[in-house]
């Protein structure tokens, strides 16, 4: 059980992270390896303006890291427990609509 401010806390920037669909791709992007934000924005078929502005969000949630690498920065996970992390939320997805028993959301939206 969540106890302290600091769990709580950390638990909601995961949360704020994962409330936008364009993070939620940009995670298993990095999650397969480390890149430079114009091969993501490429790959993801986003603006680069727009990738910039969601990897400081995912940086500033403490997710993210960016390395210096000359004129550049090249962008990882923050650490290699949040891939496995991401890797156990995406089986548990999988089991869900394997078994045909989704979670249950307040809302009527068809997940992603």
């Amino acid at each position: 059980m969540l106890t302290t401010a600091t769990d709580i806390e950390a638990l909601a920037w995961f949360g704020r992270a994962l409330a936008d669909p364009i993070r939620c791709r940009i995670l298993p992007a990095l999650q397969e390896g480390p890149g430079y934000p114009s091969d993501f924005a490429d790959a993801l078929e986003i603006s680069r303006t727009r990738l910039s502005n969601h990897l400081a969000c995912l940086r500033d949630c403490g997710l993210v890291v960016g390395v210096p690498d000359g004129r550049r920065a090249r962008y990882e996970l923050a650490d290699d427990r949040l891939g496995h992390a991401l890797g156990d939320l995406r089986s548990r997805r999988s089991f869900w609509y394997a078994t045909g028993r989704p979670p249950r959301t307040g809302s009527r939206r068809t997940p992603p």
